[in-house]
């Protein structure tokens, strides 16, 4: 059900980062930014799916920030790239987690934040 409602969200955070870079030509692309992958601290009250410019200032994203950028730059460019939900359990929980990362248009799946540090 998670994935149900997390997907219109995360596709609209790609058009809002599609329109931010169209208008916004000096922006470098996500690999040449220097922002790193992090997650968001453990004491913020709410997930936070960040457009480009609140990851640029911050100087880092998680994974439902990184994946819509990279997806946004892709498509800016021509590839009909998409979001990819990915779901593990956790260990110590038991509770369903969620990974997001891209699937580029040959199928080949490209993780933004494994590639920027993730563990």
């Amino acid at each position: 059900m998670f994935g149900l409602a997390i997907r219109p969200l995360l596709e609209a955070l790609v058009t809002v980062n599609q329109l931010f870079l169209l208008t916004h030509k000096n922006i470098p692309p996500l690999y040449e930014s220097g922002v790193i992958y992090r997650e968001e601290p453990s004491n913020w009250p709410y997930e936070d799916f960040a457009p480009i410019p609140t990851t640029l200032s911050r100087g880092w994203g998680d994974c439902d920030d990184l994946a819509p950028w990279r997806v946004a730059e892709l498509r800016m460019q021509g590839e009909k790239a998409k979001i990819r939900i990915k779901w593990k359990m956790h260990k110590r929980s038991g509770g369903k987690l969620y990974h997001i990362v891209v699937r580029r248009a040959n199928g080949t799946i490209e993780d933004p934040s494994a590639r920027l540090g993730m563990p």
